[in-house]
């Protein structure tokens, strides 16, 4: 009878791996699952296609570089274009510089975006559950 869509929020739970806030990364770093983030990165870092990957960048953690995850919670300091495959938050202390683009996006008070934030539609940001779930046919 009624339809409802799926709540908003990270899908992922699993943070598989910690970069404490004493390691420095230069270069290009990918990832399954989720990551914490506490240290600092110069290179862009993505999770890997197709899954459900999770980013939570802590309030100490940085990076210079593109970011290209399924879902990201940024509480530190980015420069440089954020692209979620689902879900953003944006926690009091993130701040971007560089554009955002998402499918579902959650701002709280003190964080500051120097960019355009963009909604995606689901057909451009295709992942496995896509076809599975489909609000027209519910």
């Amino acid at each position: 009878m009624f339809s409802k869509r799926k709540s908003a929020g990270i899908r992922q739970s699993k943070l598989a791996t910690l970069i404490a806030h004493d390691v420095r990364v230069v270069g290009d770093l990918q990832f399954t699952n989720g990551l914490r983030l506490d240290g600092h990165v110069k290179g862009n870092v993505s999770g890997e296609s197709g899954s459900q990957t999770l980013l939570v960048l802590s309030d100490r953690g940085s990076i210079e570089g593109s970011v290209h995850v399924y879902d990201v919670v940024i509480n530190g300091k980015i420069v440089g274009d954020v692209i979620a495959d689902h879900f953003v938050e944006l926690q009091a202390n993130a701040h971007v510089t560089g554009n955002i683009y998402y499918q579902q996006l959650r701002m709280d008070c003190g964080a500051s975006v120097d960019g355009k934030l963009t909604r995606r539609e689901g057909a451009e940001a295709p992942t496995p559950l896509t076809s599975m779930v489909d609000p027209a046919r519910e």
